[in-house]
């Protein structure tokens, strides 16, 4: 009884903050933009940036296999969280190609706030699915920022054939649409810069 009422209790904290981080993500798009004052300079720079966190989200999505397994190799093998700590470097992307401290500190902040609230509810999800084996992980794998010592036994599972990266796989969680979701992202930024050099706001 207690663990189907924890179970609800995750289900219920994950919908709250999944959905009002989609919610409060249009109106800081929308200041962002409004606040931004990208440069040619500005664009270049956060796209590299922004492309290296795309890279990021690609390896991990790679790795993942949603509802089927734990994920501990490829990136996941130094982070708990590789996927958002892409998209962290992603959102410096564009908190650099906004050019922008206003802009780019609110930014920081939407991230701060609920892309930790929804870590820490997953984890709670994970720590309930897969129980010991997870608590072994989470011990040698921090929660965000890479580590860089990585285990030799870690290094040979990564080598099999079933933990390799899979094209398959990063197709199936449509990772793609990441890329995408940046391209337009980037496009739009630089219309706003247009914008800014043609009508002086």
């Amino acid at each position: 009884m207690a663990d189907d009422l924890r179970s609800l209790q995750i289900k219920q904290s994950r919908k709250f903050w999944m959905r009002w981080r989609v919610r409060f993500g249009y109106p800081v798009a929308a200041i962002f933009l409004a606040l931004a004052k990208p440069t040619p300079r500005s664009i270049l720079v956060g796209g590299i940036v922004a492309a290296f966190g795309l890279l990021v989200r690609a390896a991990a999505a790679g790795h993942l296999r949603k509802d089927e397994r734990l994920a501990i190799t490829g990136p996941y093998s130094v982070s708990r969280n590789p996927l958002y700590l892409g998209s962290a470097i992603l959102a410096a992307g564009f908190m650099i190609a906004g050019d922008s401290l206003w802009a780019g500190g609110i930014v920081g902040l939407y991230f701060a706030v609920f892309y930790y609230a929804v870590i820490r509810n997953e984890e709670a999800d994970l720590r309930k699915r897969f129980g010991a084996p997870f608590d072994e992980y989470a011990a040698r794998v921090p929660l965000f920022f890479p580590s860089l010592r990585v285990r030799a036994d870690e290094v040979s599972k990564a080598k099999s054939p079933e933990n390799s990266f899979s094209w398959p796989q990063y197709r199936r969680n449509r990772e793609y649409q990441a890329s995408l979701g940046a391209l337009i992202g980037l496009g739009v930024v630089w219309l706003r810069m247009w914008i800014r050099a043609r009508y002086g706001y």
